[in-house]
This record gives structure tokens, C-alpha cells and sequence, in this order.
């Protein structure tokens, strides 16, 4: 079975595809033991979200699970107002493809955060300081929760985009 720290550990090894990887790069990249690194790929690759012969993801298979799965499968878990990271329709780079509203903006708590918000329980607590260091994960990781969190025009656009990142990764 999956967990959310899964999502969060495949992410990063998108982002670092077509790039020799350890163990413990990953691990210390996302504030993760080895282990516990291994033992997410180890269930990635039960779901056939991880090819171990190439060392890659699935990018077409978690690509469906994200769009199709994530949403039921890690449901969101709310908190009241927050200091955090701007995260799904408030985060780069859905921000600016969508009219602001009134409504206060989801985040990731966090006491370094730039944005008052309301808080949204991240896929794994290590994610805002993940975030500060990797740009790029922090972009998919706030799809991810549009996802999770969006009504069907934040999901619909946040689908195209996360498909177009992993796209791009995958020929590049």
C-alpha cells in the first residue's frame, strides 16, 4: 500500500531524471533515511509507479495515478489560519494562470513561510524544507495538491500542467 511519503519521494526522483541517484542523496535531499527511501521505492515499484531494472519512474503511470488516484487515496487534511508556503492554485506555477480570490490562500505551515493562509497538512511533514532547497519539487508537489484539493477547473488545469512537466522530464 502506499503512503503519501511515496508521492513525495517519486517527485523528487522526477525531478532528478536522467540523473545517477543514491539512496542516500535522495535521503538527504528530502530529510528521509536510506531506508526509508528504500522502502518507498520498494512499494513504488508494487504499484508499478518505479521501473528498479531502469532506475526510473513511471512517469505515465503515476501521471494517472496523480490525476485519478491521489485526491481519494490522500485525502487533504485542513488546519485553521497559518504562517506557511503558498501551495496548489497559490504556488508557482498555477498562481498565475488563475484570478486571485478573497478566500485565504492554502499553505503548507510553516514558521519561514512567506504567505498567511490556511494550513493543509503536506504529503510528508519534511515537505516545506524540501521545498526551500528544490524549486522545481516544490512546483509539482503544488500541483499535486491542486489536485487533491482543487475543484475540476484547478484539477483540470493543474492535470495539463503536471502532464507537461513530466513530459518535458521525460524527454529531457
Amino acid at each position: 500500500m502506499l503512503r503519501p511519503q511515496d508521492i513525495f519521494v517519486l517527485l523528487k526522483l522526477v525531478v532528478w531524471s536522467g540523473n545517477q541517484w543514491t539512496f542516500d542523496q535522495v535521503a538527504h535531499e528530502l530529510g528521509l533515511s536510506a531506508s526509508v527511501v528504500h522502502r518507498s521505492v520498494d512499494r513504488s515499484v508494487r504499484a508499478r509507479l518505479f521501473a528498479r531494472e531502469k532506475r526510473q519512474v513511471e512517469k505515465a503511470f503515476l501521471l494517472e495515478f496523480l490525476i485519478h488516484g491521489v485526491r481519494f487515496a490522500f485525502a487533504p487534511e485542513w488546519g485553521g489560519e497559518a504562517r506557511g508556503i503558498p501551495t496548489a492554485w497559490a504556488a508557482s506555477p498555477l498562481a498565475q494562470g488563475l484570478v486571485r480570490s478573497d478566500a485565504p490562500p492554502p499553505v503548507w505551515p510553516d514558521p519561514h513561510g512567506t504567505a498567511r493562509g490556511i494550513a493543509l497538512t503536506p504529503l510528508d511533514p519534511r515537505v516545506p524544507d524540501a521545498v526551500r532547497r528544490d524549486e522545481r519539487l516544490g512546483e509539482l508537489l503544488a500541483l499535486v495538491d491542486a489536485i487533491r484539493i482543487g475543484g475540476a477547473r484547478e484539477r483540470g488545469l493543474a492535470a495539463g500542467i503536471l502532464e507537461d512537466l513530466l513530459e518535458s522530464k521525460a524527454a529531457g
